[in-house]
């Protein structure tokens, strides 16, 4: 798929998109006969976790050096070239689950920083009922 179905697949702009490519998140899987990027559905699911991780307050390097240990795992296949040592398995899960600690902690922050945000609103709200009122 070309980079506008891209953008419109995971609602970020072209210019974020060519970025991340920029910087080697993202590499477009082939070319079109023009030249032009064209990106698979692993591509987009690609861009989907940048996108999740970006909110949560995940840089950049933080999110390239996770890519990179899913990437590593996903490609382990025994027997092959690909195949990982398991002292190399058990670091690169052992940085994956640090990333879902760190997530899940990130998560619990926004939840109660919401929770917060939600009971001013309701202050505020009360506030113009009673004055209303009066």
């Amino acid at each position: 798929m070309q980079i506008g179905e891209v953008a419109t697949r995971t609602e970020l702009p072209l210019r974020t998109i060519r970025q991340y490519e920029d910087s080697g998140l993202v590499v477009p899987s082939a070319a079109s006969p023009g030249g032009f990027p064209l990106y698979t559905d692993a591509d987009v699911d690609r861009l989907m976790v940048v996108r999740r991780m970006k909110p949560l307050g995940f840089t950049l390097d933080e999110t390239r050096e996770l890519l990179a240990a899913v990437d590593r795992l996903t490609a382990d296949r025994a027997g092959t070239a690909t195949e990982l040592e398991p002292e190399q398995r058990a670091a690169l899960l052992a940085r994956v689950r640090r990333y879902e600690r760190a997530a899940a902690e990130r998560v619990a922050e926004l939840r109660a920083q919401l929770g917060r945000a939600e009971e001013f609103a309701d202050s505020l709200r009360r506030t113009r009922l009673t004055a209303v009122s009066v």
